[in-house]
C-alpha cells in the first residue's frame, strides 16, 4: 500500500475509526519521503547522518565523505514525516552552516503537510 499525503493518512485513519488525537501523531509517520539536498560540506553531511540516524530514518553519503571532510556533495535524507521534522529540531542545535540546512529542510518539510 502507497500513502502518498499526510491527508492520505488520515483519511485511512479516521476511516479505521482511530481516536482523531492519534489520527495526528500517526499521519506524519506513514508518509516517507526523500530529500536531495545540493552541495552539503561533506563534515556536515556526517552530523545529519548521526541526527537522522538517530530518529530511525538514513542519510545516503559518499563512500569517499571521511577522507574529503571539507569538499561537497549531494546527500539523499530520507525517512517518515515525523522524523524529518524530528531531525530538522536536532539540526538547528548545531553551527550555523548546519542550522542554515536545517532551515532550508524545514521549508521542503512544511510543504509535505
Amino acid at each position: 500500500m502507497k500513502v502518498s499525503s499526510i491527508a492520505e493518512a488520515r483519511e485511512m485513519l479516521v476511516g479505521l475509526g482511530c481516536d482523531p488525537g492519534g489520527v495526528e501523531i500517526m499521519a506524519p509517520k506513514a508518509v516517507l519521503r526523500v530529500v536531495r539536498c545540493r552541495d552539503v560540506v561533506l563534515q556536515d553531511a556526517v552530523m545529519v547522518k548521526q541526527d537522522m540516524l538517530s530518529v530511525g530514518g538514513e542519510v545516503a553519503i559518499p563512500r569517499y565523505t571521511y577522507e574529503r571532510m571539507s569538499e561537497t556533495a549531494d546527500i539523499l535524507v530520507f525517512g517518515t514525516v515525523a522524523q524529518l521534522s524530528e531531525l530538522v529540531v536536532k539540526l538547528r542545535r548545531h553551527y550555523p552552516r548546519i542550522r542554515a540546512l536545517a532551515e532550508e529542510l524545514s521549508m521542503v518539510v512544511a510543504g509535505f503537510r
